[in-house]
């Protein structure tokens, strides 16, 4: 066992190319064997299991500085770098990060777990090298699903312009999460696919060396000749346009040709791209078939099964209703399919978009899309959307545009970690004006607000949790939800828990455990961050009651900053105690651990709850309470 002598990149520099192929055999079980125990990401990582190993033998981490892109396929990278002892804590509470961390590890140099930010990374890295006189080499490892975001294509256009020595490692494996779409996945296509691509390249351009030059004229239309030729029959030019030199198509599997051509590139001078040819799911024979279905598996855990549609289900299947009746509806995604869409997009193949990795421009085309009379919905995870922001102000929002933005996973995701908790977008998207952002406490609720947003004449955003729903009944006609009212769910006199979403349910345990104590709380269901119920406030105001509120996102700037800035600028005393994530990133780890990390469980409401009304009546009033029950 070749694996169990692997602890650091150093100790495969001994092995010969037969060895590294039973490594990489070895590399594969274990995978297999880890993710499919702690659940993680997994065609990815099996499909860049030698090109990993490859990397590492030729190149020397942590001297020289290997920038994984996105970080799905990192785990062959992290057992080559000293951590296999840990695979079982991976995306486990205070375990293995599921993506590279600069604090777990010396060879991990740039925390990421979002796509297409390897190049300009490892840029930076090279331009830090060069200003301190340093000679290591600095490689970006991206897939062609990342390379279709935008940055990555600025990062390029900077790295050809400055000319420094970098090694761009192109992966492609044809799949991003979703299936790739877009110009640049075709290009890729045709290098990877053209059989004369690789043979021709060496004889075209020994062949247009030896074009004379007879005149001005005679010299320019040869040249015009020269470069018609290059830019038919030679691969990778958009790349050496860009001021890259191109080695590849190469075959990603075959250690010995990658390797070979790993050793050419580190001896170039400037910026170089390898493209590199492999299968997602290398060695897994429902990987290889069902690459997008199995990017990433939930581990042996047994989890109770559903009894209730997921919020990201129900959304998809009432989109596919509403667009039956309106055909103006449209629904535009980044590279995220899966988030709700793909029904819609059978249904309505013609009016499904999917832009690539391209947050920014999914926002933008929604505008466009509007001013055109559609009625567009981005459908988006909360932690992608952060990309599109300056999009949703200046171009949604300016312009007070009819766009409905569908926000999957907002709120704590578990095991992605800090990366993918959907802890920002009601704080930020709260900051801007002429924006409406609702959040159901269950999926009957979600389609009412579905149905709400549509009718509305300006920006609407609306908030879903990763979770399945409660059971509510679903073949009910739509209602219109009256835009920032908020919903008495249970009538109280002592306290008031204002919570929004998931956290409804929540805040209706805690009041079960205060009527225990004797104190009768009012549960609200608030339903809109943003505008925020006035009325309701002022009438607890009014009556004195203490407030909690309860969000599963960033106190800062969310639900519970919007009750206090609006009894302060309305000059109303009230004792107010928000209840959300606290001001630090959250890490990976279960749902259930991470909302008792932070507090949103039903006991500790209610122990804020009993402390509200003990500072506001005494401890003898809630004592009293107690013994009359």
């Amino acid at each position: 066992m070749f694996l169990e002598r692997v602890n650091d990149p150093a100790d495969i520099k001994r092995l010969t190319i037969p060895e590294l192929e039973t490594l990489s055999i070895e590399i594969r079980d274990f995978l297999v064997q880890s993710i499919t125990s702690t659940g993680g990401h997994f065609g990815a990582n099996l499909g860049v299991v030698e090109l990993t190993v490859a990397l590492h033998y030729v190149f020397n981490s942590p001297v020289d500085r290997i920038v994984w892109d996105v970080g799905h396929q990192a785990y062959v990278h992290k057992i080559l770098t000293g951590r296999k002892q840990d695979f079982p804590t991976l995306r486990q509470f205070h375990g293995l990060a599921g993506f590279p961390k600069r604090s777990e590890s010396p060879h991990d140099f740039f925390g990421v777990g979002h796509a297409s930010t390897s190049i300009s990374a490892a840029l930076g890295m090279a331009i830090a090298r060069d200003l301190h006189k340093e000679n290591h080499h600095v490689l970006a490892v991206i897939g062609d699903g990342a390379m279709t975001g935008g940055i990555a294509f600025e990062a390029l256009n900077h790295a050809g312009h400055l000319k420094k020595r970098l090694l761009v490692v192109l992966n492609d494996n044809e799949m991003s999460i979703s299936p790739n779409v877009g110009a640049i996945s075709h290009y890729l296509t045709r290098l990877r696919t053209d059989p004369y691509y690789g043979k021709i390249k060496g004889e075209l351009e020994t062949l247009l060396k030896r074009i004379p030059a007879f005149g001005s004229r005679i010299a320019n239309t040869a040249e015009r000749f020269k470069d018609t030729l290059k830019y038919a029959m030679v691969p990778g030019m958009l790349f050496e346009e860009m001021g890259f030199s191109y080695f590849g198509p190469v075959p990603g599997h075959d250690i010995a040709q990658v390797i070979h051509l790993l050793r050419q590139a580190k001896e170039m001078d400037g910026p170089v791209i390898l493209h590199v040819i492999t299968q997602k799911g290398k060695g897994y024979p429902s990987a290889e078939a069902a690459p997008d279905k199995l990017h990433s598996i939930g581990g042996a855990v047994v989890k109770p099964k559903a009894t209730a549609p997921s919020y990201t289900g129900v959304f998809g299947k009432t989109l596919v209703d509403l667009a039956k009746k309106d055909k103006r509806i449209v629904a535009v995604t980044a590279a995220m399919l899966n988030s709700g869409l793909n029904e819609f997009a059978l249904e309505f193949p013609d009016r499904c978009f999917d832009v690539g990795i391209a947050e920014q421009h999914a926002a933008t085309l929604c505008a466009g899309l509007s001013t055109a009379g559609m009625r567009p919905i981005f459908s988006v995870y909360s932690t992608f959307l952060q990309r599109a922001y300056d999009q949703v102000i200046h171009d949604i929002c300016i312009q007070q545009l009819p766009v409905v933005i569908a926000i999957d996973r907002a709120g704590l995701v578990g095991p992605d970690g800090e990366t993918h908790q959907g802890a920002f977008d009601a704080a930020f998207l709260r900051a801007i004006p002429n924006m409406t952002i609702m959040m159901p406490k269950d999926e009957g609720e979600l389609r009412h607000m579905l149905y709400t947003a549509f009718t509305l004449s300006g920006p609407v955003a609306v908030r879903f949790a990763r979770e399945d729903g409660i059971g509510v009944a679903l073949d009910v006609p739509y209602e219109e939800i009256p835009v920032g009212k908020s919903e008495v769910i249970r009538e109280g006199r002592d306290v008031a828990l204002l919570a929004l979403g998931p956290m409804v349910a929540v805040a209706e345990n805690a009041s079960l455990m205060l009527a225990e104590r004797g104190i009768s709380a009012q549960v609200v269901n608030m339903r809109f961050v943003k505008p925020i119920d006035e009325e309701a406030l002022r009438n607890l105001a009014l009556k004195n009651m203490p407030i909690v509120t309860i969000e599963e996102g960033t106190i800062k700037g969310g639900l519970g900053s919007a009750v206090l800035e609006y009894f302060a600028l309305q000059k109303l005393q009230c004792s107010v105690y928000p209840i959300g994530l606290p001001d630090h990133f959250i890490e990976h780890g279960s749902r259930p651990e991470l909302l008792h990390q932070v507090g949103l469980t039903s006991e500790h409401i209610a122990e804020v709850a009993i402390t509200l009304v003990e500072n506001q009546h005494g401890q003898k009033w809630v004592n009293r309470k107690t013994a009359g029950r």
